[in-house]
């Protein structure tokens, strides 16, 4: 098995915490919701996973949610496999990784995601097109800046 570093260089660029705003957006435009978030990117040296994520989202009415998700490499990719999700990315070229994921709980729901990281990799755009039965129904806008 190939290291994930070298393997996947755009994603391990990655690496770090990250901080910014998710706006949900319907197929017209129109703002479905809006919520801060803080991402941790990492790539631990020992443990069962190569890659390890938390995502932790904000609301302004204090509702709050926190998701982990531990990532394997193969086949130049990074998969997950989790009680709530199941997918992989992989880079599309050095600037942008594309994430694919269902929701195991809505087989008929998935979505694909966008990352694009600035060359001097300390902010990220990412857009989540959201599919139901293979028809967009909503899209999520979202901008990240590097914390550390």
């Amino acid at each position: 098995m190939s290291n994930i570093r070298e393997g996947m260089p755009v994603l391990a660029r990655h690496e770090g915490d990250w901080v910014g705003t998710y706006t949900l957006i319907d197929t017209t435009g129109k703002i479905l919701d809006n919520y801060e978030s803080h991402l941790t990117c990492q790539f631990p040296e020992n443990g069962p996973h190569p890659y390890y994520q938390i995502n932790r989202y904000k609301w302004s009415d204090g509702k709050r949610e926190e998701y982990e998700f531990p990532g394997i490499y193969k086949d130049n990719k990074l998969w997950f496999d989790t009680d709530r999700i199941e997918g992989k990315a992989w880079e599309a070229d050095d600037s942008i990784v594309i994430l694919w994921f269902t929701y195991k709980s809505n087989p008929d729901m998935s979505l694909y995601e966008m990352i694009y990281i600035s060359p001097d990799n300390n902010n990220r755009a990412r857009t989540w097109h959201w599919f139901k039965n293979n028809q967009i129904f909503q899209r999520t806008l979202i901008q990240e800046e590097r914390l550390r």
